[in-house]
């Protein structure tokens, strides 16, 4: 019975999107259907949990934070995540679908691979991988059945993330460990920690697997391989497959250390040592030996060996022991009759036997050709190890930008790809450095003018210019920047200028002369005063330049005009007899006007109310606390006189 015929998913409309058309397979943790993207009209791969796990707020929470992660990985072996979303009761991941089929049924169809097949199959795994961990991200379940085999020869490595998803759900709760066991890490079996070294041990079983056909430990229990794992040393090919490539078991030994300080780094950091290992590897990897079932025997594991030696020396028995034509080439030719016949043949034989090997070597001296390979996409160090196999004098061309390639991928081959040159030819990688990105330059405390053209040289754009004031910056210079000074931004970005106004001319109008010369030089300013006479209170400024509001920079001259100081016969209109206080002839009542001064401008203010002063506010240098009063303090004055207040 076809199972998809029983579905409910298929036939289905997901998240109004996704055609379901078939499923595809179904595993522990969801079930991956082959669906049409009805909005961009393209197959792709839906995995739709299962939804035991769906159920789980914690698990999907995480699932989501993992899927946008994955999603941000551009590598050519890894599976492409194009969305992630939940229609009712369904969690579902929409993939790039891979046509082909998994490790785990290649090594279920052919058994065990030869050496140089085995790598050629983890080279790009461990490519995939590399790139994952250099963005941060940790697989935690590599294994056969995680990486796909396309129908066009690609490698591509799935479910990134999925393993530390289910880490959150509350399935795992009560000690259970998450993974497939053949493949876990030490760590990962005794405290559940996973780092770029487990993907690493893991990569190092799957390749003892792929080389012997089956993995490392065997056992009737889960827990008792997990025991294996921690307390056992992980045996190297050769242990079980006698003739196995040394250099393979020293791979498998560094990558499948217990001590996870003892592996490589990263997948990167194998990834190199996989590919100078196939390029040490002999170009015949020889027939596929059986392998032995049973224990594996675990045993030391070797260190570092010497490459194998390139030329073999062939050892060829004795003439006398040959029997056969071989005998009859080998044994001296008896005597011919008829010499001057025999003579004549084997003259002529040896023209033609001359002739037939120099046109030989003619033949073969001759130049063969070869056609440039697809390199673009594939990691630097891949592609120099493809291209030297294929015949091409290798040269890594100086790395350049680029917007969309991962840095260290190949962006072009010269010559490019398809084209037919003679074999040792020179091809030129040029790598990714990754996007260009320029660091904002310096240009606080520029003039806007220079500050453009520092931007301008490093590549960068002026957007808005706006102005604050600043007591500190003098006017008209860079006070800062957006983005901040320092940070890397992709080159062609739009930067804004903030300008210092400086500060505000203060309103000094109407002021005392004492007190606006105390006002100005407290607030950094530099007064000058001229008198004139005909004004109707003394040595009030009744003018000034620069005009209130203006711009200034602290430290600068304001020039003012007073009324003249020197008139003893002036007075407030409302002083009598030399300030005698009480009641005047006309009934008026005299108060004693308080001192305010630095106190809040508000409390200033609700004081003079309360004696019934009017009180008008003006602003100064506006800092709040009243820094001139007219009339001054200790005067004395009618009720309901007005007092000009300046903060």
């Amino acid at each position: 019975m076809d199972t998809t015929l029983t579905d409910p998913l298929v036939g289905k409309l997901l998240d109004g999107r996704y055609r379901v058309e078939s499923r595809i397979a179904r595993g522990g943790m969801a079930t991956v259907y082959l669906a049409l993207d009805v909005r961009l009209d393209r197959t792709v791969a839906v995995k739709v949990m299962h939804r035991s796990l769906a159920e789980d707020p914690a698990f999907v929470r995480r699932f989501i934070g993992e899927a946008k992660s994955v999603a941000s990985l551009s590598h050519p072996n890894v599976v492409h995540v194009f969305d992630q979303g939940t229609d009712g009761d369904n969690v579902y991941l929409s993939m790039e679908y891979v046509p082909g089929r998994t490790l785990r049924d290649v090594l279920r169809s052919r058994g065990r691979l030869p050496a140089r097949e085995a790598l050629e199959v983890m080279i790009p795994v461990l490519a995939a991988l590399g790139s994952a961990h250099q963005a941060g991200l940790i697989h935690r379940d590599v294994k056969p059945e995680n990486v796909l085999l396309a129908d066009d020869g690609r490698v591509k490595v799935v479910d990134f993330g999925l393993a530390r998803a289910i880490e959150a759900t509350n399935q795992t709760r009560t000690g259970v460990m998450i993974g497939t066991i053949g493949y876990m890490s030490p760590e990962q079996v005794t405290s559940g920690a996973a780092d770029a070294r487990s993907d690493v041990y893991a990569a190092g079983i799957m390749l003892f697997e792929l080389v012997t056909g089956r993995q490392p430990y065997e056992g009737e229990t889960p827990m008792s391989v997990a025991y294996r794992h921690v307390h056992d040393t992980v045996p190297v090919p050769s242990s079980l497959l006698p003739g196995s490539p040394p250099l393979l078991d020293t791979l498998v030994a560094q990558a499948t250390a217990r001590d996870p300080a003892m592996r490589p780094a990263d997948a990167t950091a194998l990834l190199v040592a996989a590919v100078e290992a196939h390029r040490m590897l002999p170009k015949d990897s020889g027939p596929v030996p059986s392998v032995p079932t049973g224990p594996v025997p675990s045993g030391p594991v070797p260190g570092p060996v010497a490459p194998p030696a390139a030329n073999h020396t062939l050892i060829q028995p004795r003439g006398d022991l040959l029997t056969g034509p071989a005998a009859d080439l080998a044994r001296p030719a008896p005597k011919a009759s008829g010499g001057f016949k025999a003579k004549w043949f084997m003259a002529v034989l040896a023209v033609v036997m001359v002739v037939a090997v120099g046109v030989t070597g003619w033949l073969f001296s001759q130049d063969t050709t070869i056609m440039v390979p697809r390199l673009v996409g594939t990691n630097i160090k891949v592609a120099e190890e493809k291209a030297r196999q294929s015949g091409f004098v290798v040269e890594i061309g100086k790395a350049e930008n680029d917007e969309k390639a991962p840095k260290g991928t190949v962006i072009r081959t010269e010559p490019v790809e398809g084209t037919e040159v003679e074999e040792k030819s020179k091809l030129v990688l040029v790598a990714s450095d990754g996007p260009k990105r320029v660091a904002v330059p310096n240009v606080v405390g520029l003039s806007e003018p220079e500050a453009r053209t520092k931007l301008a040289e490093a590549g960068l754009v002026v957007d808005e210019v706006n102005k604050q004031r600043s007591e500190t910056v003098p006017r008209g210079q860079v006070m800062r920047t957006v983005p901040a000074v320092g940070n890397r931004v992709k080159e062609g970005s739009k930067v804004s200028l903030m300008l210092s106004a400086g500060l505000l001319a203060p309103d000094v109008k109407g002021m005392p002369r004492d007190q606006a010369d105390a006002f100005l030089r407290g607030a950094g300013f530099i007064p000058e005063f001229v008198e004139q006479t005909d004004a109707a209170q003394p040595c009030t400024v009744i003018a000034q330049d620069p005009q209130p509001n203006a711009e200034i920079d602290k430290g600068a001259v304001i020039r003012m005009t007073l009324s003249q100081c020197n008139n003893g016969g002036w007075h407030w209109p409302w002083e009598i007899n030399n300030g005698v206080t009480g009641e005047n002839p006309g009934g008026q009542t005299f108060l004693v006007i308080p001192n305010v001064m630095y106190k809040d401008v508000k409390a200033a203010r609700q004081e003079l109310s309360a004696l019934g002063m009017k009180v008008r506010v003006r602003k100064g240098l506006g800092r709040g606390r009243v820094l001139a009063q007219r009339p001054p303090g200790g005067q004395q004055a009618p009720a309901g006189t007005e007092v000009t207040l300046w903060h």
